[in-house]
């Protein structure tokens, strides 16, 4: 048996729009006594842009059912929205931390030489240990001009 514990959404947390929902009312299935045999208390909940499908017949109520089922609904819901969430913080995460890998140094610092290479760029700056005093205006004002000209090129192919 598979047991998944989700956090219970409020309806402020999400709402559903009842045109979304297609609610059925049917027959409980097992025992349960001739109430819950005989009257449709059990309630199916049918979320239309996502596709799911919740089932309740839990309670002899089919009131009780539906906001129960509606509930779960919104529990399901709530889980996709905050895994889809997660899963592009870690995108962008691992986009800004990238593998480590020595194919993506940014600078190399050539100490004989006075030199600084940075990859990014494609530039040296001979200057280190002012470099290294923090001086970087050379080098950071470099970066923000290569960055300003990628957005613009990203907002001109979009």
């Amino acid at each position: 048996m598979t047991v998944a514990v989700l956090p219970e959404a409020r309806e402020i947390d999400i709402s559903l729009d009842p045109k979304d929902l297609k609610i059925e009312a049917f027959g409980s299935s097992g025992p349960g006594g001739q109430n819950v045999n005989r009257n449709y208390t059990a309630i199916r909940v049918t979320h239309k842009p996502s596709g799911m499908v919740v089932s309740c017949q839990d309670e002899k109520s089919q009131h009780r059912n539906k906001e129960k089922a509606l509930r779960v609904l919104r529990s399901r819901l709530m889980d996709i929205a905050r895994t889809e969430q997660q899963e592009k913080i870690a995108k962008d995460r691992r986009s800004q931390v990238g593998t480590g890998e020595r194919s993506e140094k940014i600078r190399t610092y050539n100490f004989p030489q006075s030199r600084i290479t940075d990859h990014r760029l494609n530039e040296s700056v001979h200057a280190m240990a002012a470099f290294l005093d923090g001086d970087l205006d050379e080098v950071l004002e470099k970066l923000v001009l290569q960055t300003q000209a990628r957005d613009l090129e990203k907002r001109n192919v979009a």
